[in-house]
This record gives structure tokens, C-alpha cells and sequence, in this order.
């Protein structure tokens, strides 16, 4: 499983990414965890608002900080 993390790398990111590994970590799951900061690329997913969560190139989540809980809910 490969999740990207969209965005600057602001707080929020760090956030985001920091709660995903856990989420990998809680569901016994292995995960590489990408942080993407090149905006071409973010705009190529359609972002508009960062950060954002995608999981095997498949957009989840924009513009909010999920949760460890409810990251492993969508994986």
C-alpha cells in the first residue's frame, strides 16, 4: 500500500501523515507513506485544498486533517 500526502508540508500535513502511519500501524497493515509537495502534481489529483490523503492513487480526503480513527476506517 502506498499513501501520498498532498501538500506543503505545513503542520497540518505533518498531522495528517503522523496519523496515517498510526492508522497503518493500528489495522497490522505495512504502508510506504510519500509526502508530495510538488503542486503540479497535487493539481494533477484534483486538489484544490491541501493537505490531502491519497491511498493507492486513489484521492480520500481534501482540505482536512483526518483523524488515525478515521483514516483506518478507509483503509
Amino acid at each position: 500500500m502506498i499513501i501520498k500526502i498532498l501538500g506543503s508540508g505545513c503542520k497540518k500535513c505533518v498531522t495528517l501523515a503522523d496519523n496515517a502511519k498510526a492508522a497503518v500501524e493500528a489495522a497490522g497493515k505495512t504502508a510506504e507513506i510519500v509526502k508530495v509537495t510538488d503542486f503540479a502534481e497535487i493539481a494533477g489529483y484534483g486538489v484544490m485544498s491541501t493537505p490531502a490523503l491519497v491511498v493507492d492513487e486513489k484521492l480520500l480526503c481534501s482540505g482536512k486533517v483526518l483523524s488515525a480513527v478515521e483514516i483506518g476506517h478507509l483503509l
